[in-house]
């Protein structure tokens, strides 16, 4: 991969949205702005709606990648996620939170893994 952060950061988007290609998902976003926040990806899986975060690390160093969907982030998807279903008008779609974990190793080809449903969130959160 490159050596940035920058960089690597896009690299990881790249390599989780061909990773969702290969899996016969459709991308529908990329990168999408909503006020001050960010959904990564956003892709259709069948009939489901699915809000991919991407998280690449280059090191396990504070838990690696799996560590950084803390609850903070988790309800700042959510709500991105709400923000998004009111723009487009979608009120009765399934839709689900994935996490794809871009990890490198010196050396070592990107390892690449991705956590369909990566979190549960209850009815009361899904309320707007």
């Amino acid at each position: 991969m490159t050596h940035s952060p920058k960089d690597f950061g896009r690299s990881a988007e790249a390599l989780a949205e061909h990773c969702l290609r290969r899996k016969g998902y459709r991308i529908l976003e990329r990168n999408l702005r909503i006020g001050h926040g960010e959904l990564d990806l956003i892709a259709q899986d069948g009939p489901t709606l699915v809000f991919v975060e991407v998280k690449g690390r280059r090191t396990e160093r504070f838990g690696g990648a799996s560590h950084a969907i803390t609850p903070h982030k988790q309800r700042q998807l959510i709500k991105l996620a709400l923000a998004y279903l009111a723009k487009q008008a979608l009120s009765n779609c399934p839709c689900r939170f994935d996490v794809i974990l871009v990890s490198e190793s010196a050396g070592l080809s990107p390892q690449i893994t991705h956590m369909e449903n990566a979190f549960e969130v209850s009815s009361s959160d899904w309320q707007w």
